[in-house]
């Protein structure tokens, strides 16, 4: 039996469980998925508890996506590099960590246009993103509330230029504009203009559609919604937690049908 849980703070609004619950359900398996609220200051002492407590894994929502790597657990190299996950996984008596995020943006970005790219905040989603793109985007420009986060994401990018702004730089000319920045933050990405052609991309669908997506949608923008996202990285969750292979496109469709009737 699967015994999983998405963990972070806020968590009453995660539709983890939902989707979770459909997806085994879908593929015949017995499973308890649930949504637990968890803060920084709690997160050792439950991880410690829960190496004996027969959990099969966990999915990581903020503040927690940073927390892991102090933590003794096993962790996938490119999250490492990232300073990033999203993901745990229970095996041979000990958590590992890794990053369904980082694989959901090089799905959902695949046929996308991203020579230039801009990325709005430098939280753990926005260190995914930038996972993905290190090779596929020739620039990556980071518009950021503080200059400390710089030096991290530096270290991220072996392959793509990566260069730094503050929150008033412009959008205009780029290929793609990611939008990491919370739901209090959304009205500032609003008040902003980009070009028509670029695609717009906000990670957040809590909520649903944000400032940001009201504004790419009334400008005609291509747009990727963070229900999308939100699906994309649990497809990956899902195949870790159940062991099983199964059509992505499928599930895929089947999933965005449920979250969609929640908005």
């Amino acid at each position: 039996m699967i015994k999983a849980a998405v963990l972070g703070s806020p968590i009453s609004h995660s539709l983890s469980p939902l989707l979770h619950m459909a997806a085994y359900k879908e593929l015949g398996l017995q499973a308890d998925y649930q949504g637990i609220e968890l803060t920084l200051e709690n997160a050792p002492t439950f991880f410690e508890r829960a190496k004996n407590e027969g959990w099969t894994g966990f999915s990581l929502t903020m503040p927690l996506k940073e927390s892991v790597f102090n933590s003794g657990f096993e962790i996938e190299p490119i999250a490492l590099q990232m300073r990033s996950a999203n993901t745990l996984l229970f095996k041979d008596g000990n958590f590992s960590a890794l990053s369904t995020d980082r694989t959901a943006f090089i799905r959902l970005l695949e046929n996308v246009k991203k020579d230039r790219v801009a990325i709005i905040g430098g939280g753990g989603t926005a260190r995914a993103a930038l996972g993905a793109l290190n090779s596929s985007a020739a620039q990556i420009d980071f518009l950021l509330r503080s200059a400390q986060r710089s030096q991290a994401l530096k270290g991220i990018a072996t392959k793509s230029e990566v260069n730094f702004f503050d929150m008033q730089h412009p959008l205009d000319g780029y290929d793609l504009v990611i939008s990491t920045v919370p739901a209090s933050a959304s009205e500032i990405v609003a008040a902003k203009s980009w070009n028509k052609e670029a695609t717009f991309f906000d990670v957040l669908y809590n909520p649903f559609p944000t400032q940001g997506l009201k504004r790419a949608q009334e400008i005609g923008s291509q747009v990727i919604d963070g229900m999308q996202l939100l699906v994309e990285q649990a497809l990956d969750q899902i195949h870790l937690f159940s062991g099983l292979d199964f059509d992505f496109d499928h599930m895929r469709r089947n999933l965005l049908g449920v979250s969609r009737t929640q908005l």
